[in-house]
């Protein structure tokens, strides 16, 4: 089975043999880019395509490598100890699997979706470098090896907030989803909107393109906030011509609060925009 993108999911030439390759090596698949680009939905569309379950284990800040194995609850085990539960003599009552190891366990592939890697702390990634490559890990309370029935296809997520070791970057086939040009976003949008008019997507398209390149914008605008922006502009049955005859001496477009999403960007247009007026005494 190839993956070539959905009909949800517009996945370029590159991205399809990206997923390919990780898949044909049997090796994990990092994926790196603009948050907004896609990354988290690359794993729900991929397990889609190839008709396997997901399996999401969303890392935050406080995620140790430990939570994706098991966790041992000793103290639910003591408590049930002083009131006597039978249950108490099975450890196994007192064990909870993690992400990899439901992966793992499973009766068919899955797809494994390890989201946003960089958040955690910087040992995180090494951890997992053992059981990421032997597919394998050890349980010391019940001294069992658990091992992967069938390997799981493996989809890392990163924003870029931390390097990563280099030891764990050997082990990935590594993949960085460049930002779409105007065609692919044109892709993106019927995807999203295929009834949308035309005018409207190209004059929307000229305002985001120039917002994006304003240099020193603290957070440029994504793919995902121009899909939220269209959806504004069409639910307020904006035309396209107010878009055209935008006046730049506002430079704020409207309804901005889809596009720019902290007061130091919006001050930044509301800059430009003084400057153009002055210019045009």
């Amino acid at each position: 089975m190839k993956f070539k993108g959905t009909d949800k999911y517009v996945a370029t030439d590159d991205l399809q043999m990206a997923v390919n390759a990780s898949v044909a090596l049997q090796r994990p698949l990092l994926i790196k880019g603009e948050p907004g680009t896609g990354k988290t939905l690359l794993a729900e569309e991929v397990a889609a395509s190839l008709g396997m379950r997901l399996i999401q284990w969303h890392v935050k800040s406080t995620t140790k490598a430990q939570q994706g194995l098991y966790e041992y609850d000793a103290v639910s085990r003591l408590r049930d100890s002083q009131l006597g539960d039978d249950k108490v003599h099975d450890i196994n009552n007192y064990i909870r699997q993690g992400k990899l190891w439901q992966a793992f366990q499973s009766d068919e592939q899955v797809v494994l979706l390890i989201d946003e890697v960089d958040k955690a702390d910087i040992e995180f990634p090494n951890d997992l470098l053992v059981e990421l490559d032997k597919m394998e890990f050890f349980v010391y309370e019940t001294g069992e090896t658990v091992k992967a029935k069938h390997r799981p296809i493996i989809i890392i997520t990163s924003n870029n907030e931390k390097e990563l070791p280099d030891a764990f970057l050997r082990r990935c086939f590594f993949h960085f989803i460049n930002f779409p040009d105007r065609d692919t976003m044109k892709q993106i949008i019927d995807v999203h909107y295929p009834n949308i008019q035309l005018n409207l997507v190209n004059e929307a398209l000229d305002i985001f393109f120039e917002v994006r390149e304003i240099n020193g914008l603290r957070k440029k605008p994504s793919t995902s906030e121009l899909i939220d922006w269209l959806k504004l502009l069409m639910a307020d049955d904006i035309p396209d011509e107010i878009l055209k005859n935008r006046d730049n001496s506002k430079a704020i477009p409207p309804l901005y609060g889809a596009l720019l999403k902290n007061e130091q960007d919006v001050h930044m247009l509301e800059r430009l925009a003084f400057m153009h007026r002055r210019e045009q005494r």
